[in-house]
């Protein structure tokens, strides 16, 4: 259960700068829900490192 409030609390923290920075980079807000899975923030960081270099 511990685990699961630390995952949550890291989640928030990481979704929140998200939203903001997406719309930077031209992507939906929303986007940065994908920072939820395990992955989903690797995957939104490496779309807005390609789309600063276009």
């Amino acid at each position: 259960m511990m685990g699961a409030l630390i995952y949550l609390a890291v989640a928030v923290l990481t979704v929140i700068p998200l939203m903001k920075l997406l719309p930077a980079h031209g992507f939906n807000p929303w986007w940065s829900l994908a920072a939820l899975l395990p992955f989903g923030v690797l995957a939104l960081l490496w779309l807005m490192a390609a789309r600063v270099r276009n």
